[in-house]
């Protein structure tokens, strides 16, 4: 496969906190606010290192010899801004204690964004606090190539050296045009601009893809990210038509394994018997996520028979959807809640009538059960670019497609001045 990776960093920015944003303004990110750190004792032990399982907060703490004392007296401190509860297991920590054994520090890594960190500031007094982590921005550039040994985006991503969740977001901006399970073909490229966030200059996590092009069996689909004024950001065509559809491809998000399609009448596998099969059958293993295929509300969450734990959620225009054999419900699936496109409904399970860990998904419209992948193929698209602002899309388009021109023949780092992107 030829497959070349290279850097364009567009804002060698510093970023504080969230990084939620599409497009954090260069001029705050590049002044953040300095976290000081506080001297240790000259002489003092650092241990520390993943979360164990099953491990409560007090317990971590009794494991480094800590008193009954300074045990309460940390867990009742830390409880003003992070709920022990939260502690979660392979999460990163460090406990520094002085030469007699008394807590010095303590720093948990709660997630890419923040860490707790635990100070003490008298005796058996503690301060605790939620410390935002420095990230440095960078745009990257990357472009690929699909061959016989690296079939799947997911393997072209990750021969890269980038991450899978990149494919991942490659494929939900694209997945309403190209159907990444069965439209791929030996000899398709792609190129990818895309937002990566650095930690003490290891990877912390993925930003927005903001431009990609896939040319897909001699067809070109291009998508560029653009936010209209007071609007919303979305991913348009070249022509700025809206590449997001109303109901995503499936409810799993990537590359889902079709089992048993949609059918009149196929051979049940437990019954032995013929029977409609009313939905397409998503192999995946038990805890997999998934995922509303549409904004919609709520009409039921719970077991049903043969099915196993389902949900049933309606959608505009007649449709509702269901997601049957769950192994778990998501928080708040309640009937009357609303559900946006993409919200976690369930995991994948094997409850009912089942012969293993899957997912039956099944569409209906106006009483009627559809075949989903045919009906898909219909879904119109969402909202274009507003007319008084194509000019200024068309503008964003060539300036952000300006940078995936030429991809060098090598790996190259191009500074570009911070801010114009």
């Amino acid at each position: 496969m030829r497959l070349i990776s290279y850097l364009v960093v567009i804002a060698t920015a510093v970023l504080v906190g969230s990084i939620g944003c599409a497009n954090p303004d260069p001029e705050l990110a590049a002044a953040p606010a300095h976290v000081v750190d506080i001297d240790l004792p000259s002489e003092s032990t650092v241990r520390g290192g993943t979360v164990p399982s099953n491990a409560t907060f007090a317990g971590l703490l009794e494991s480094h010899g800590l008193s009954n004392n300074v045990i309460s007296a940390v867990v009742n401190q830390t409880r003003s801004v992070f709920d022990p509860r939260r502690l979660r297991a392979a999460n990163d920590y460090e406990v520094i204690t002085s030469t007699d054994g008394n807590l010095v520090r303590l720093k948990y890594h709660i997630d890419s964004d923040s860490f707790l960190r635990i100070q003490r500031v008298g005796e058996n007094r503690f301060e605790a606090t939620i410390v935002p982590y420095v990230k440095e921005r960078a745009v990257i550039a990357m472009s690929g190539e699909i061959d016989p040994a690296r079939s799947s985006l997911v393997a072209a991503v990750d021969s890269a050296g980038e991450e899978v969740q990149l494919a991942i977001t490659m494929a939900e901006v694209l997945g309403g045009e190209i159907d990444f399970n069965n439209d791929l073909r030996v000899g398709d490229s792609f190129r990818v601009l895309f937002e990566r966030f650095l930690r003490e200059d290891e990877y912390a996590d993925y930003g927005n893809v903001l431009a990609a092009e896939f040319n897909n069996n001699g067809r070109r689909i291009r998508a560029t990210r653009f936010t209209p004024p007071g609007g919303d950001p979305g991913y348009y065509d070249d022509a700025g038509r809206s590449l997001k559809r109303m109901f995503l491809r499936s409810p799993l998000r990537f590359e889902p394994r079709i089992t048993s399609r949609f059918s009149r009448n196929r051979m049940h596998p437990i019954l032995g018997e013929r029977r409609a099969h009313l939905g397409v059958d998503y192999g995946a293993a038990t805890g997999t996520p998934v995922i509303a295929v549409a904004n919609g509300t709520v009409v039921s969450a719970g077991w049903s028979g043969g099915s196993g734990r389902m949900v049933r959620l309606r959608h505009t225009g007649g449709y509702e959807t269901y997601y049957l054999h769950l192994s778990a419900f998501a928080g708040g699936m309640r009937p009357g809640a609303r559900v946006a496109q993409g919200q976690l409904i369930g995991r994948v399970g094997s409850t009912g009538l089942a012969t293993g860990p899957h997912l039956d998904y099944r569409l209906k419209k106006n009483g009627v059960f559809l075949n989903p992948l045919v009906e898909h193929r219909k879904m119109p698209p969402g909202e274009p670019v507003p007319a008084e602002y194509l000019k200024l899309f068309q503008a964003e388009r060539e300036r952000i497609f300006g940078l995936l021109i030429e991809v060098p023949p090598i790996s190259a780092v191009l500074k570009v001045a911070a801010g114009a992107l």
